[in-house]
């Protein structure tokens, strides 16, 4: 039994990481393609280092242009690796480009598609990571979904055939590599860096940085919350361009700590140790309520409804007062209910894809 498996960026990797391992465990034959939709070492390479994931036997080199574009051409090589390795079944992660191509790709030759976080939704169409996840669920035949709330979206949309309610595998990955984190990393002595002493701020959504009006009002924020407690910013190569273009590189570099892109493990000391975590990632937010840090989003929708229900993440957008309001309240976190499952995801992936597909 033969799976493809397609990545192309930071949080499938992570989440590849955990499954790959499950798929090897139950003796399911994985060939990975990466697409190279994340290019940069600090994106790419170095998470397939830290979290020993095996070398992509394929890698595209595909990135840096228009959406479009980028998916026809992934789209393309991908049907040629079909033809080539001749799997079983396409195994696809989330909801970036690579996702979406490597769906499509399997459509053309009646590939049956299985979609690792299925179901999730913001309601926000302009986002193509919603367009994407749509039309990668369309054309699912196993959706593997992180939450009741991804089931309960899929069944609104009239899809109910193939899912599969597994938790969500990012739990997997914080349960194995924690530990691998907290004795290998030394991001915070680095850092200079003590629990609870500084804001964790993550940006790189175009929505964001490409926005002149709303990168300034959130970077306003942050100066401001800057006087009150220390920043760190890993800095996205698209959000560093952004802030040169806009004016704002020379008076964020006053303000805030700002550090080159950081791997999986230091990222999760980082968050691990934060008072609060700033964020337009949607991963971050559920990894933050799962680390049981305070979440502040700066995005005016989230697919993560249920982490702003049990009080750990608010949705702040871009809007200063609200970002500086809520980045100084010291209001406590309320109860912490199990929300993403037991850790357990990535076995279960692999023990229905042994079962459907052997």
């Amino acid at each position: 039994m033969k799976v493809l498996t397609v990545v192309g960026a930071r949080p499938q990797f992570i989440k590849a990481a955990v499954v790959s391992a499950a798929l090897k465990k139950r003796g399911i034959k994985e060939v990975m393609v990466h697409t190279g939709q994340h290019y940069d070492f600090n994106m790419s390479a170095l998470f397939f280092k830290e979290l020993g994931i095996r070398k992509a036997r394929y890698n595209l080199g595909i990135g840096a242009m228009s959406r479009k574009i980028m998916i026809n051409r992934m789209r393309a090589k991908i049907e040629e690796i079909i033809r080539i390795e001749k799997p079983v079944c396409m195994l696809v992660y989330g909801d970036t480009n690579s996702t979406l191509a490597g769906a499509l790709a399997a459509g053309k030759f009646h590939l049956p598609v299985a979609h690792v976080e299925a179901g999730l939704r913001s309601y926000n169409k302009k986002m193509p990571e919603e367009l994407n996840r749509i039309e990668t669920d369309k054309i699912s035949e196993l959706l593997f979904c992180p939450t009741g709330t991804a089931v309960k979206n899929l069944g609104k949309e009239g899809i109910k055939k193939g899912v599969k309610l597994t938790g969500d595998v990012m739990y997997d990955a914080i349960v194995r590599f924690l530990p691998v984190a907290q004795s290998r990393s030394i991001i915070l002595r680095q850092l200079a860096l003590k629990k609870n002493n500084y804001i964790l701020v993550t940006l790189h959504r175009a929505e964001n940085t490409d926005n002149e009006i709303r990168l300034t009002s959130i970077f306003r924020a942050l100066f401001k919350l800057a006087e009150y407690k220390k920043i760190i910013l890993p800095l996205h190569p698209r959000t560093k361009k952004c802030l040169l273009a806009f004016g704002l590189l020379e008076e964020a570099s006053k303000h805030i700590q700002l550090v080159e892109p950081v791997g999986y493990l230091d990222n999760l000391l980082l968050m691990k140790n934060a008072s609060i975590v700033c964020t337009d990632s949607g991963g971050m937010q559920k990894e933050a309520y799962l680390l049981k840090v305070r979440c502040l989003t700066l995005r005016e929708e989230t697919e993560w409804e249920e982490t702003v229900k049990a009080g750990w993440n608010v949705i702040a957008g871009a809007d200063a007062k609200r970002i500086l309001k809520e980045g100084l309240s010291r209001k406590k976190t309320g109860r912490h209910p199990e929300l993403y499952g037991d850790g357990h995801a990535s076995l279960k992936i692999a023990e229905i894809l042994k079962e459907k597909y052997s």
